[in-house]
């Protein structure tokens, strides 16, 4: 993302997430599945929204927040339409018609939309100053000695990592506090609702206060959420607790994406932004390992959620402490 031009990065994106699909089309057996799904989690949730919220992030310097927020609004449009469209299309067609089809979508569609952005964005930034940032602008090794980079980090992972060990636990939370599976799936909605609504607002609170007072502040809503969980088990929590983590996702996802090119600037921005996204996977990989060996250890839900709350408090007071760089007194 650093160095070739943006259409090659959409290209190799677009052909490689198109590639992961074929795979898994054409799996003869479980040991392909393996290889399919790595590829698709590698091209898919790695490279693809990499190459989206760093484009959004190095080409837009004004008005940033509000980029990021729009680019990210595919997150949660994706999250309610592709789950039952895809569950639709398998029971009419089959699964590997299924992933057929989303190789021709990518291929035909996907494919020369990106190629016609990308080619505008760099006329755009042929003409426009200091879109690629200056001299002055961090590399990652500097990145890794920043101090502030450690105590921000833990705050921007913290969403990622809460709600993929809520959501993978689902069916334990509602089968401890007697709620039925169509009421949890009610409750997904609110989730939906909370993180496509606060979208729209997101991105002018991180352009009016900055990414960096930002992120812990956007941290509420789920700390909120996580406490109602642990203190109450009427029928109405779902719904609220669901929500308040969808406004905080909203919230943090576009905290997060402006605060690295805030602070370090744009020119380096894609390797920047590859470790948090190394360290985003590893944390919503090791989150259900770890909430589910605690509920299995006799950990109640109460306490589980009480003990979450907890570790994002502490994550967004660690934000708070983060001293900022020169060039984000200057900004």
């Amino acid at each position: 993302m650093d160095r070739w031009p943006l259409r090659r990065s959409a290209l190799l994106v677009s052909l490689a997430l198109a590639g992961a699909c074929l795979v898994m089309a054409a799996a003869p057996g479980a040991w392909a599945l393996l290889i399919g799904f790595f590829l698709l989690r590698l091209t898919g949730q790695g490279f693809m929204t990499h190459l989206g919220m760093t484009t959004a992030g190095r080409y837009f310097s004004d008005n940033r927040g509000k980029v990021i927020a729009l680019a990210a609004l595919g997150f949660p449009l994706a999250e309610a339409l592709l789950p039952t469209g895809g569950a639709a299309l398998i029971h009419w067609t089959g699964w590997r018609s299924a992933w057929l089809a989303s190789a021709a979508v990518l291929l035909l569609l996907v494919l020369p939309a990106l190629l016609v952005l990308s080619k505008t964005g760099e006329r755009q930034s042929d003409t426009t100053a200091g879109q690629f940032g200056s001299d002055s602008d961090f590399t990652r090794a500097q990145v890794l000695r920043d101090p502030g980079f450690y105590m921000l980090l833990p705050a921007a992972l913290m969403t990622p990592f809460i709600v993929t060990a809520i959501l993978f636990h689902q069916g334990a939370i509602g089968e401890s506090r007697d709620w039925s599976l169509p009421l949890m799936a009610g409750a997904f909605g609110g989730y939906a609702a909370g993180h496509l609504l606060m979208l729209f607002v997101a991105g002018g609170l991180v352009d009016r206060f900055g990414a960096r007072r930002s992120l812990p502040l956007a941290l509420l809503p789920m700390i909120a959420g996580l406490l109602l969980l642990s203190w109450f088990d009427g029928h109405w929590v779902p719904y609220a607790y669901l929500t308040l983590i969808g406004i905080t996702q909203a919230g943090t996802g576009t905290a997060a994406g402006a605060m690295w090119p805030e602070r370090y600037g744009s020119r380096h921005l894609g390797a920047i932004r590859s470790l948090s996204q190394a360290a985003m996977v590893l944390s919503t990989a090791a989150s259900p390992l770890l909430a589910g060996f605690l509920l299995d250890g006799g950990a109640s839900v109460a306490a589980l959620a009480g003990g979450l709350a907890a570790l994002v408090l502490i994550s967004g007071l660690l934000a708070m402490t983060a001293k900022p760089l020169e060039r984000e007194r200057t900004a």
